[in-house]
């Protein structure tokens, strides 16, 4: 894979959350015959933050906004064969338009709450053929807030680890181990070549390992896949700010695991 950086983001203007700017990230046509047939990149708007990890669990539906959408769909666009529409998508789950896109994203759960209608509506939204990737939380406290959370949503479901031999690391790019991103600033390496991938948290938690856990409906499908202990959107929001980071974290890990994901979900 041979990618060029991004220039580094410039910050845009915000309504209702949500930023109108491409921060220099380059802009493509779509056919306009054809703009429903368009992957596009829906991120989660969560207004309901504040559970069991509370204070210590992340930044919210915010985190590497706008930049990682825009970057990743550009990446999609030009490394697949997928038409994807250069303008990703801010939704709530609670929002009619859900229905319309088969894949959504969201960041940081490590002290999310869903409310009622939101159970219930993801719990729809999955069972009816959509995918939800969840990214960019570390430590076990942030684990069992999701779990609990996505209990509610799957009561007689339990996340599964994924094995590596699964097609969803091989369907695209061969990976041969399940990649680990840390965020920029935690990256490291040593004097003796080793590389820093994991992230420091609160609770004192082992987040050296990364996982990879699934929800499956009824026919073995992922319906909710689960990126634990790796951070996938600071790789694509921060690709060109760093060479190293860029090369070593975005283009050999965070791109391959994305478009593998995305591959597997518009495919089952």
């Amino acid at each position: 894979m041979l990618l060029s950086g991004v220039a580094a983001a410039q910050r845009g203007w915000w309504r209702d959350g949500i930023s109108s700017e491409r921060n220099g990230v380059p802009d493509w046509e779509v056919d306009e015959d054809f703009k429903g047939d368009l992957f596009t990149f829906v991120r989660i708007r969560y207004e309901s933050y504040g559970g069991r990890g509370r204070g210590r669990g992340g930044g919210g539906w915010r985190t590497d906004y706008r930049d990682s959408d825009l970057n990743f769909s550009l990446r999609l666009q030009q490394l697949t064969t997928l038409k994807v529409n250069p303008e990703p998508k801010v939704l709530e789950l609670t929002d009619e338009e859900l229905f319309d896109y088969p894949f959504i994203y969201i960041i940081e759960p490590g002290s999310l709450m869903f409310n009622e209608a939101e159970v219930a509506a993801l719990r729809r939204y999955c069972l009816n053929g959509g995918f939800l990737m969840v990214d960019d939380f570390w430590g076990d406290s942030q684990y069992d807030n999701l779990r609990q959370e996505l209990q509610r949503v799957f009561p007689d479901r339990t996340p599964q680890e994924v094995p590596l031999s699964h097609e969803i690391f091989h369907c695209v790019y061969d990976l041969k181990e399940k990649p680990q991103v840390p965020a920029i600033n935690a990256a490291r390496r040593g004097y003796d070549g080793s590389i820093g991938t994991w992230e420091q948290t609160w609770d004192g938690s082992d987040n050296s390992i990364p996982h990879y856990r699934a929800i499956y409906d009824d026919e073995d499908r992922i319906m909710v896949f689960i990126c634990h202990n790796t951070d996938l959107g600071d790789g694509w929001e921060r690709e060109g700010e760093d060479q190293w980071y860029f090369e070593e974290f975005s283009v050999k890990k965070a791109y391959p695991m994305g478009i593998n994901i995305v591959t597997y979900a518009m495919t089952h």
